[in-house]
C-alpha cells in the first residue's frame, strides 16, 4: 500500500478520536470528574505549554532515531494519556495527564511531519499534506458526531465509552504507522544539536505564522460570543458556520494546495490569506446588520485558512534542512500552541471589547503578518543556501 494512503488512514483514525475529545472533554471534566472551569482552563494551558517546549526535542529525537518509530511510540503515549483521563479524580492528576497528553500530541505532530518529509518527494509534500488535512476534517466531523451522541445521552457510561474510543483510535493509528517503511537516518551533521533554535529566519517565519494562526479561536469561541452578545442571529448559526468550514476544507483544501509550487508562490499564498482574513474581519463587523454577513465572513475566513495552510506547509518543509525536518517541524508547530494559549484572551479583549474597531484592528494585524512573510522567506532562503555548502563539505570529508 502506498505510504500516502497509510498516512491518510492513520490521520483519519486519530482525528476521529480528536473530534470526540474536542466535543466532549470540557463536559466530561466538569460533570464526571468534577473540576471547575478555571481548573480545566489552567490545566489545559499548562498541558499545551509543556507540549510546546517538548516539540523541538521530540522532533530532534525523530530525526536521530527515525520518525516512524518515534511517531508510533508517541501515538501509543497519546492513547495511554487519553485512557488515563478515565481514572482522573483530582486537579493534580488532571494536570499531570494533560501535560503527558500535550507533550505526546505535539511530538506526534512533529514526528509525522518528518515521516511525511522522508517518504514523500519534496514537490508533492504540500499536496499530500493537504490530503491529510482534508482527511483530518472528515475524521473530526465523524468524531464530533459521536461526541454529540454522548453529550445527548449525558450519562457517565456514554462519556467513558467515547474517551475509550479516543484511546483506541490512537492505538489504531500506531498500528497503521508501523506499516510504513522506515526512513533512513543520515549521520549526525556538525553544529548544535537543536539547530532550529539558532535559525533566526525560521524563528521569524514561525512567529509570523503564529500570528496568522490566531484565526483558530474565531469560530469556536469568538464568533459564538459575538453572535450571542451583538447580533440577533440564533445560536444554531454557530453550528452552521462550523459545518460550512469543515465541508469547505474537505472539498477544496487539496485544490488550493495544488496552486502552491515553490517558496515564492507559498509566500504569495500567505499574503493573500492575510488580505482575505482582513476582509473576513470587516464583514464579521457588519454582522449585527444581518445574518447573511455571518455566512459571507465565514466563507472568506475558510478561504483564508486554506490559503494560509497551503503556503505555510510549503514554507515549513522547504526552509528546513532535510536531515532536521523533525526538529524544524516541531518548532514550527509551536505556533499552534501559542495561538491556542494566547488567542482566546487576545481576541476576546480585542473583538468583544472593541466591537467594529476591534474587528478592523484584528484584520489589519492579519494583513500585516501576511505581507511580512515574503521578505522573511527570502531571508530564510539565503540563510539555507549559505548553510548548505558547509553541510556538503562535511559529508565529503566524512
Amino acid at each position: 500500500m502506498a505510504p500516502r494512503r497509510i498516512l491518510a488512514q492513520a490521520q483519519l483514525a486519530n482525528s476521529i478520536g480528536d473530534g470526540v475529545y474536542l466535543v466532549t472533554s470540557a463536559f466530561y471534566f466538569t460533570r464526571i470528574v468534577g473540576l471547575s472551569a478555571a481548573e480545566i482552563g489552567l490545566g489545559l494551558t499548562l498541558g499545551w505549554a509543556v507540549g510546546m517546549v517538548a516539540g523541538v526535542p521530540l522532533g530532534h529525537l525523530a530525526d536521530r532515531r527515525g520518525p516512524r518509530g518515534v511517531a508510533v511510540l508517541l501515538a501509543l503515549t497519546t492513547a495511554t494519556a487519553v485512557a488515563s483521563f478515565l481514572f482522573v479524580r483530582s486537579f493534580g492528576l488532571f494536570v499531570l495527564v494533560t501535560c503527558l497528553y500535550g507533550t505526546a500530541q505535539t511530538g506526534l505532530s512533529a514526528a509525522r511531519q518528518a515521516l511525511l518529509a522522508g517518504l514523500i518527494a519534496p514537490e508533492e509534500r504540500t499536496v499530500v499534506r493537504a490530503v491529510l488535512q482534508s482527511t483530518l476534517n472528515g475524521g473530526l466531523a465523524v468524531g464530533a458526531a459521536l461526541g454529540g451522541l454522548a453529550l445527548h445521552l449525558g450519562t457517565r457510561p456514554a462519556y467513558l465509552a467515547v474517551f475509550a474510543l479516543d484511546a483506541v483510535s490512537f492505538l489504531v493509528a500506531a498500528g497503521l504507522l508501523l506499516k510504513l517503511p522506515s526512513v533512513r537516518v543520515p549521520p549526525a551533521a556538525p553544529g548544535p544539536r537543536l539547530a532550529v533554535l539558532r535559525d533566526r529566519p525560521y524563528a521569524l517565519i514561525t512567529l509570523i505564522n503564529a500570528v496568522m494562526l490566531f484565526y483558530m479561536p474565531l469560530l469556536s469561541l469568538i464568533v459564538p460570543l459575538w453572535i450571542a452578545s451583538r447580533t440577533s442571529a440564533p445560536t444554531w448559526m454557530v453550528s452552521v458556520l462550523l459545518l460550512l468550514n469543515t465541508v469547505t476544507v474537505l472539498l477544496f483544501q487539496v485544490r488550493v494546495a495544488r496552486r502552491v509550487k515553490g517558496l515564492q508562490s507559498a509566500a504569495r499564498s500567505v499574503r493573500y490569506a492575510g488580505l482575505v482574513m482582513f476582509a473576513a474581519c470587516a464583514v464579521f463587523a457588519l454582522s449585527p446588520y444581518g445574518w447573511l454577513f455571518l455566512l459571507v465572513a465565514a466563507g472568506l475566513q475558510v478561504l483564508s485558512e486554506m490559503l494560509l495552510a497551503s503556503g505555510s506547509w510549503e514554507i515549513s518543509f522547504g526552509l528546513a534542512p532535510d536531515h532536521k525536518q523533525g526538529q524544524y517541524q516541531g518548532f514550527f508547530g509551536t505556533g499552534v500552541a501559542v495561538a491556542r494559549m494566547l488567542g482566546p484572551v487576545a481576541l476576546t479583549t480585542l473583538v468583544l471589547g472593541g466591537g467594529t474597531l476591534g474587528w478592523l484592528l484584528l484584520g489589519a494585524a492579519f494583513a500585516a503578518a501576511g505581507a511580512l512573510m515574503a521578505p522573511a522567506v527570502r531571508w530564510g532562503q539565503r540563510s539555507l543556501e549559505a548553510a548548505q555548502p558547509q553541510a556538503v563539505a562535511h559529508h565529503e570529508h566524512a
